[in-house]
Protein backbone atom coordinates (compact mmCIF):
# COMPACT_ATOMS: atom_id res chain seq x y z
CA UNK A 1 0.00 0.00 0.00
CA UNK A 2 1.17 3.63 -0.76
CA UNK A 3 2.55 5.64 2.20
CA UNK A 4 0.37 8.65 0.88
CA UNK A 5 -2.76 6.71 1.42
CA UNK A 6 -1.59 6.19 4.83
CA UNK A 7 -0.66 10.29 5.42
CA UNK A 8 -4.47 11.22 3.70
CA UNK A 9 -6.39 8.87 6.39
CA UNK A 10 -4.26 10.32 8.89
CA UNK A 11 -4.77 13.60 8.05
CA UNK A 12 -8.68 12.74 8.15
CA UNK A 13 -8.84 11.83 11.01
CA UNK A 14 -9.28 14.54 13.93
CA UNK A 15 -6.00 15.36 16.32
CA UNK A 16 -6.98 12.91 19.25
CA UNK A 17 -7.65 9.78 16.60
CA UNK A 18 -4.55 10.84 14.60
CA UNK A 19 -2.15 10.55 17.45
CA UNK A 20 -4.04 7.08 18.32
CA UNK A 21 -3.45 5.57 14.97
CA UNK A 22 -0.34 7.08 14.37
CA UNK A 23 0.81 5.00 17.73
CA UNK A 24 0.00 2.09 16.12
CA UNK A 25 1.85 -0.11 13.96
CA UNK A 26 2.35 0.68 10.27
CA UNK A 27 0.66 -2.36 9.71
CA UNK A 28 -2.19 -1.88 11.31
CA UNK A 29 -2.14 1.90 9.95
CA UNK A 30 -2.03 0.29 6.36
CA UNK A 31 -5.26 -2.26 7.71
CA UNK A 32 -7.01 0.79 8.56
CA UNK A 33 -6.41 3.25 5.91
CA UNK A 34 -7.23 0.15 3.47
CA UNK A 35 -10.52 -0.27 5.09
CA UNK A 36 -10.98 3.88 4.61
CA UNK A 37 -10.68 3.73 1.21
CA UNK A 38 -12.88 1.06 0.74
CA UNK A 39 -15.49 3.15 2.71
CA UNK A 40 -14.99 6.17 0.43
CA UNK A 41 -15.07 3.89 -3.00
CA UNK A 42 -18.46 2.43 -1.85
CA UNK A 43 -20.72 4.11 0.06
CA UNK A 44 -23.12 5.94 -2.17
CA UNK A 45 -23.73 8.89 0.59
CA UNK A 46 -20.31 9.46 0.66
CA UNK A 47 -20.39 9.89 -3.20
CA UNK A 48 -22.82 12.97 -3.02
CA UNK A 49 -20.72 14.56 0.29
CA UNK A 50 -17.69 14.45 -1.84
CA UNK A 51 -19.08 16.15 -4.35
CA UNK A 52 -19.46 19.54 -2.04
CA UNK A 53 -16.28 18.82 0.22
CA UNK A 54 -13.93 16.44 -0.26
CA UNK A 55 -12.17 16.84 2.95
CA UNK A 56 -15.69 16.42 5.21
CA UNK A 57 -16.25 13.15 2.65
CA UNK A 58 -12.77 11.57 3.70
CA UNK A 59 -13.40 13.13 7.47
CA UNK A 60 -17.00 10.98 7.81
CA UNK A 61 -15.28 7.87 5.89
CA UNK A 62 -12.66 8.00 8.49
CA UNK A 63 -15.13 8.62 11.85
CA UNK A 64 -17.04 5.29 10.59
CA UNK A 65 -14.14 3.27 9.88
CA UNK A 66 -12.78 3.89 13.44
CA UNK A 67 -16.16 3.70 15.19
CA UNK A 68 -16.55 -0.04 13.14
CA UNK A 69 -13.06 -0.87 14.79
CA UNK A 70 -14.31 -0.23 17.89
CA UNK A 71 -11.48 2.92 18.35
Amino acid sequence: MATDTVGRFLAALDPEHRQAVGDRSRQEQERLAAAWERELEFDDELDTLDELSPPAAEAEAAQRVLQREGH
